[in-house]
């Protein structure tokens, strides 16, 4: 007879910032980050279910988590992106290697939201553009839609951003 399996507690962990298993805590999300998440559900459900941008809006305020969020960039991204989204993906469609249509809504949306910041938020360096959008592939896209997110945007910032990635390559050079 096979003798029960014990599991053995974990030792409190003394340490701050780091969960019980010992690993690193991550930040807390800023606004804007937490405005581009739930911009990216809003845009899923304009691309997927066609659904009208106010009750998108609507519905999107009530989610939990809201009110951690940057509202006047969440409202920036997904009314501007769905207004100008033959502009966006005007832009889009020439760096692709495939149809649009064989792009996931997802990355889709979360080129919109790359695209939009590029053009209307020049506030926010297009590295930190890059990066958040990375970021929200990683965390909603498929398995590797992160690495095609970057790609494409990578491509883009210097047609949209001309001086700010002329300045950064030569600073870099």
């Amino acid at each position: 007879m096979a003798e029960p399996l014990i599991k053995t507690k974990r030792p409190p962990q003394y340490r701050t910032g780091l969960t019980d298993t010992g690993v690193k805590k991550a930040a807390d999300k800023s606004a804007r980050t937490r405005a581009r998440e739930f911009a990216l559900q809003g845009l899923y459900q304009h691309l997927v279910g066609q659904n009208p941008p106010d009750s998108i809006d609507a519905f999107t305020r009530d989610l939990v988590g809201f009110h951690k969020a940057d509202s006047a960039h969440f409202d920036a991204l997904l009314h501007g992106c769905i207004e100008s989204e033959t502009t966006l993906d005007a832009a889009i469609i020439p760096l692709l290697d495939r149809k649009m249509a064989e792009i996931s809504p997802v990355e889709h949306a979360i080129l919109w939201i790359g695209a939009y910041e590029f053009t209307h938020c020049v506030d926010v360096p297009y590295r930190v553009v890059i990066n958040e959008c990375i970021e929200l592939a990683k965390a909603f896209g498929g398995t590797d839609g992160h690495k095609y997110v970057n790609g494409v945007l990578h491509k883009m910032a210097p047609s949209l951003r001309a001086r700010e990635v002329a300045a950064d390559q030569s600073r870099q050079a």
